[in-house]
C-alpha cells in the first residue's frame, strides 16, 4: 500500500505553478494530509453527493421450470459538505517603506503565522469537526467513526479522557477524498487586498497592506470499509510501556478492505485508481511505536517497522503503509463506547 512516487493529483500539484504554490509548501510542512490526500471537485456546488451501498441483492439457486425471485440492492445517498477557513494578514505600510527591497519577505513572514493557524485548524477539522454540533464546519473522520458498533473502529481498551487514536486512511476515489466547491480552487487561495485604511485601538486611522488567505474544502468518505480507527489508546499507560500498540495495529489492519485489493500501480476494474493507504498518529504514539520496534537483543529479533523511500522521502512504514506524524491528533480524547 506504499506509494513509490505520486500518482494522485493533490493540493501541492494543483498549485506548484501558481503564485499560491509557496503558500501550500509552508502548510505542507505541518500538515502531511496536504501531500497525501486525493482532492476532487464537488458535484453539487458546495457539497458532494454520492451513493454508498448498504445492502446486496439476494440471489438463489435455480431449477428447471422454476422462476427466479426478484431482488435489488440497497443504497443510501450521502451528502458531504464543505466549509472554509480564512485568515487576514495586515502589515503597516510604514514598516514596508523602511525596507522596500524586502517587502515580499516581510509580507510572507507576517502571513506565516496565519498560515500555520489555518493549517492546524484545518487538519484538526479533518479528524475532529462535526457538522452536527458546528454546521459551519466540516464533518471529519471521528464523527463518522465514533462508536464501537462500527466494525472498523477498534478499541485499545483505554478509559477516562487521556486517550488518543491511530488511523488508517485510504485516499482516492471512491474511498476517502478532500472536496472543494465547484468553480473554486482546491487549496489555499491568496487575495491581495491592497492598501486598506484601518483604525487602531483609539480609533485613529492608519494604513496597512492586507492579504486574505482562504482554504475552502471538506471530507468525503465513499466507502467506510477502507478506513480504520484504533481508539481508546490510554496515553499514560502507553508512555509507561503497558500498551501493546502492535496488537491493536494488527487488529485495525485486518479491518481494512484496502489490504485485499489491488496495490498502487494497478487499477481496480480497469478504471478506478488503486487506493493509497496512510497511517496517522501523533508524536507520542510514534515515539512509543519506535521504542517498541527497537530490537532488544537476541531474544527479540522481530522487525516491526521498516524504512522505505516514498516519493523521494524516507519514512517509517507498517506493513508497507507509510506512517505520518500529525500533532492534530490529541491525547485528550474521550473514550469511544
Amino acid at each position: 500500500m506504499a506509494v513509490i512516487g505520486n500518482t494522485f493529483l493533490n493540493l501541492l500539484d494543483t498549485h506548484r505553478a501558481t503564485p499560491e504554490g509557496a503558500v501550500l509548501e509552508v502548510l505542507s510542512q505541518t500538515s502531511p494530509i496536504m501531500a497525501d490526500a486525493f482532492i476532487g471537485e464537488c458535484n453539487r456546488g458546495t457539497y458532494h453527493e454520492h451513493s454508498i451501498r448498504t445492502g446486496l441483492p439476494t440471489v438463489s439457486w435455480g431449477a428447471l421450470y422454476q422462476g427466479t425471485p426478484q431482488s435489488k440492492g440497497h443504497t443510501q445517498v450521502v451528502k458531504d459538505t464543505t466549509g472554509f477557513v480564512e485568515g487576514m494578514s495586515s502589515i503597516d505600510t510604514r514598516l514596508l517603506q523602511i525596507q522596500p527591497e524586502k517587502t515580499s519577505q516581510l509580507r510572507l513572514a507576517e502571513a506565516s503565522g496565519y498560515l500555520e493557524a489555518m493549517s492546524q485548524e484545518w487538519t484538526s477539522g479533518v479528524f475532529y469537526h462535526d457538522t452536527a454540533s458546528s454546521p459551519e464546519k466540516i464533518k471529519g473522520l471521528s464523527a463518522r467513526y465514533n462508536t464501537l458498533a462500527n466494525p472498523n473502529v477498534v478499541s485499545a481498551a483505554g478509559a477516562g479522557s487521556d486517550n488518543t487514536s491511530m488511523w488508517f486512511v485510504t485516499w482516492g476515489e471512491p474511498f476517502t477524498s478532500l472536496i472543494h466547491p465547484q468553480g473554486l480552487v482546491g487549496g489555499v487561495t491568496r487575495e491581495d487586498m491592497g492598501k486598506q485604511r484601518v483604525l487602531d485601538a483609539d480609533n485613529n486611522p492608519y494604513y496597512v497592506q492586507e492579504e486574505k488567505f482562504t482554504l475552502h474544502t471538506g471530507v468525503a468518505v465513499g466507502d467506510w470499509r477502507y478506513n480504520a480507527r484504533i481508539c481508546n489508546i490510554d496515553v499514560s499507560d502507553m508512555q509507561a510501556g503497558s500498551v501493546d500498540l502492535y496488537k491493536w495495529l494488527r487488529r485495525g489492519y485486518y479491518k481494512l478492505q484496502a489490504r485485499r485489493v489491488a496495490r498502487p500501480g494497478n487499477e481496480i476494474a480497469g478504471s478506478v485508481p488503486a487506493p493509497r493507504t496512510v497511517m496517522y498518529c501523533n508524536r507520542d504514539v510514534l515515539e512509543a511505536l519506535d521504542a517498541l520496534a527497537t530490537n532488544k537483543g537476541s531474544a527479540d529479533n522481530f522487525v516491526r517497522l521498516t524504512r522505505m523511500e516514498i516519493a523521494g522521502e524516507e519514512v517509517l512504514t507498517y506493513r508497507g503503509i507509510p506512517i505520518r506524524e500529525t500533532d492534530a491528533l490529541l491525547n485528550t480524547e474521550a473514550a469511544v463506547a
